[in-house]
């Protein structure tokens, strides 16, 4: 994008609105307090990142790079031009000098990664570039920059290689827990992310409408006059809310195998984001800086984030969140609401001898 659209103001000229730029920004500003408490603590530990890097000779990084680049278009001002411009104008946004390369990809499924070790690489289907329209695809591509900025795309590279790893070594019991173990923990750690990295989306793109958009599409596809952004919302709240300790059971099962939270929760929380006060207090100018990371203290982030957590569980509405917090409330009769809640998983009680099988009470 020209620099005739820039404005001294901090803002950015374009048809019909404006939007902030955000110099020297820190990831911390967007991150979900999960995700920020194991970056900070991940990046205070001396010498982390050189271990990592180290491992990029057992890592399949260098296969991707040449797969994308022998099987894949990679954008520029001569191809895919608008997704250039789009990329270029998220790197402004959030200031990430080092713009990193971006690809598209044949498959008809929408889907976008930021992967890579020693250099984030950004890849979207031609699904997704066919999916949606140019504010939402602004708000992804935001979001994939998103994920270069934090320095996801390191651990989400390092997921791939091991979950190729735990499908290798499924033969060895141990060896497969233990791996299957570091997997789910590096799943739930990257699902916190992913909602970091909608918050940068929606940072860039300015417009919470189209980020909402753009998860609805990605959920029921390119029928847009067939859907309504409350209705699903209210799908979130139902979701939520709904049910009994067995759906609650089955929701967790549900989420385990996923990298990326359910599309209707990932809608509901940057909803909640957009309408926070700390999103507004980042609008107004007041955010931490990335001159300022090297001084974020470990302690504070995990207390941040456990506060998060209880919180999280404080406030929602899910049968067995509310059973927790109740139960560190010290709320009576929780034997009694156990096995009311899970009355479904017991058989129906044996037929007396005064009632025949089959017949109505």
């Amino acid at each position: 994008m020209s620099d005739d659209g820039r404005q001294q103001t901090g803002h950015e000229r374009l048809p019909g609105r404006q939007r902030r730029r955000f110099p020297g920004i820190s990831s911390r500003a967007y991150e979900h307090p999960a995700d920020r408490s194991a970056l900070v603590a991940l990046r205070k530990l001396s010498g982390f990142d050189t271990v990592f890097k180290a491992l990029s000779g057992l890592l399949p990084e260098r296969s991707l790079r040449l797969l994308f680049l022998s099987d894949s278009v990679r954008v520029s001002e001569r191809q895919f031009s608008h997704l250039h411009d789009m990329l270029l104008d998220a790197c402004y946004i959030l200031d990430l000098e080092k713009v990193p390369p971006m690809y598209v990809t044949q498959d008809p499924r929408p889907n976008a990664m930021c992967v890579g070790l020693d250099e984030p690489v950004i890849v979207v289907s031609t699904g997704l570039v066919e999916l949606l329209d140019e504010e939402e695809m602004r708000a992804v591509v935001g979001h994939e920059v998103g994920h270069a900025l934090s320095g996801h795309s390191v651990y989400r590279t390092v997921l791939l290689f091991l979950t190729s790893l735990a499908v290798k070594v499924a033969w060895i019991p141990l060896g497969s827990l233990a791996v299957t173990a570091i997997v789910t923990a590096l799943r739930e750690w990257f699902r916190k992310s992913e909602l970091s990295a909608d918050r940068a989306g929606l940072l860039v793109g300015q417009d919470v409408r189209a980020s909402m958009r753009g998860l609805m599409k990605i959920a029921g596809g390119n029928h847009l006059h067939e859907m309504n952004v409350d209705a699903f919302l209210e799908q979130a709240e139902e979701y939520e809310s709904s049910g009994d300790l067995r759906d609650s059971v089955l929701k967790i099962l549900n989420v385990l195998p996923r990298s990326h939270p359910f599309t209707t929760v990932r809608a509901a929380e940057l909803k909640k984001w957009a309408g926070s006060r700390d999103y507004q207090r980042l609008m107004d100018g007041h955010y931490p800086r990335r001159s300022e990371d090297k001084d974020t203290s470990v302690g504070d982030s995990f207390r941040e984030s456990a506060a998060s957590y209880a919180s999280d569980v404080k406030s929602s509405k899910d049968p067995l969140m509310k059973l927790v917090s109740d139960l560190a409330g010290g709320a009576g009769d929780l034997g009694g609401r156990v096995r009311r809640g899970f009355d479904g998983f017991r058989s129906p009680p044996p037929a007396t001898g005064d009632e025949a099988p089959g017949t109505d009470k």
